[in-house]
């Protein structure tokens, strides 16, 4: 498989996904005319596109939805609370939305699928556990870790988390004080230090490649998000590629570390 990151964070959510002869996108939270650049510059065009995923019906990750289902044929996939949401924010969406199940995988053509929840300020909000050949997992937009987070990261040799803010930043920054509890609470965003612990668990449990997004702009910075994850990897041999533009930053942990630990 293979994954490209078009944006992650507040100002817009979107990812390409592609397995064997399947392309999919992950959220789609930026305008329909920069996606078709980026999935240009991919050598596709929408007409490519094998399905959007949708983790949670907030702005940041459907706000180019509209466009998506103007211009393409694809399906979108999206739990029952989700779909249900998006048929009322988006009508047009009813005739393309297949509700999905939470815990159970489908198939989108070569793609083996599985939705699990995530803890977030909304009635329902998934990440996805997605197969071919390797497995790719994705989790952002959470306040916590839960064990139905862990058990469907694990063992995924790519997986994206969310390391979205520095909380003393956060918490000495100008947000007003109800929106930084929401930040802070169980149901609102993962902070570095969380993300670390999460990171250093993946590692021991085999994934090479760890990718922290949904970096805030306000709250955090590649750098700090990135020396908290290099803390709690400090025994482990890491190589970074680092993508601030996108909001997000890649850790690839050495093989052979992860065969020995």
């Amino acid at each position: 498989m293979q994954l490209t990151v078009f944006a992650s964070g507040s100002s817009g959510n979107c990812l390409l996904l592609s397995g064997g002869r399947t392309n999919i996108l992950i959220d789609a939270g930026i305008s329909t005319r920069r996606l078709a650049v980026l999935l240009d510059g991919c050598g596709l065009s929408l007409q490519d596109i094998g399905g959007v995923l949708i983790t949670h019906e907030h702005s940041d990750h459907i706000s180019g939805l509209k466009g998506v289902v103007k211009r393409s044929l694809c399906p979108i996939y999206a739990p029952r609370t989700v779909a249900s949401r998006l048929r009322g924010i988006l009508p047009e969406t009813e005739e393309k939305l297949h509700v999905i199940p939470v815990g159970e995988d489908f198939s989108i053509a070569s793609l083996t699928v599985r939705a699990f929840h995530t803890p977030h300020d909304t009635l329902e909000s998934v990440g996805y556990r997605i197969s071919c050949g390797g497995v790719f997992a994705i989790a952002t937009d959470m306040g916590c870790v839960t064990e139905e987070v862990r058990e469907n990261l694990r063992g995924a040799s790519t997986v994206l988390i969310e390391s979205n803010h520095d909380e003393n930043m956060l918490r000495f920054g100008p947000y007003p004080a109800a929106l930084k509890r929401r930040i802070l609470s169980d149901h609102g965003h993962l902070s570095n230090e969380d993300c670390a612990a999460l990171a250093r668990e993946l590692a021991e449990s085999g994934t090479g490649t760890i990718i922290l997004g949904h970096l805030s702009r306000q709250n955090n910075t590649p750098s700090a998000a990135l020396r908290t994850a290099k803390a709690a990897l400090a025994d482990l041999p890491v190589s970074v590629y680092c993508a601030p533009e996108l909001g997000c930053l890649s850790l690839r942990v050495e093989e052979a570390c992860l065969q020995s630990s």
